[in-house]
């Protein structure tokens, strides 16, 4: 199934209940919790292929994508090496979630 709207809701679940708290509307926020700040962005499948996904202006940043997507997200990013901190996170229809990837 092609998703074309980005799991914006679910995205702020996982970091709320990761004790985060999370500031911000649409598919881009930050979230903070003691120390650490991480911009997290939402994709969709079709922003999942598109070029410019990290621009590496921010030290922390994680992207959240539905399960179904990670893969070719995963692989593009593998071909851009963008430089700081980052992560893949998969959510479902469910509200569970898996890091698939940090770098």
């Amino acid at each position: 199934m092609v998703r074309t709207v980005p799991p914006n809701e679910e995205a702020r679940s996982v970091f709320e209940r990761l004790g985060y708290a999370v500031s911000g509307d649409g598919p881009e926020f930050v979230a903070e919790r003691k120390w650490r700040s991480v911009r997290v962005r939402t994709l969709c499948a079709e922003d999942a292929t598109k070029p410019g996904t990290l621009d590496g202006e921010y030290g922390l940043e994680c992207l959240v994508t539905w399960t179904d997507c990670v893969d070719e997200l995963d692989e593009r990013l593998s071909e851009q090496a963008p430089e700081g901190e980052w992560a893949i996170i998969g959510v479902d229809d469910d509200g569970e979630y898996e890091v698939h990837r940090a770098a």
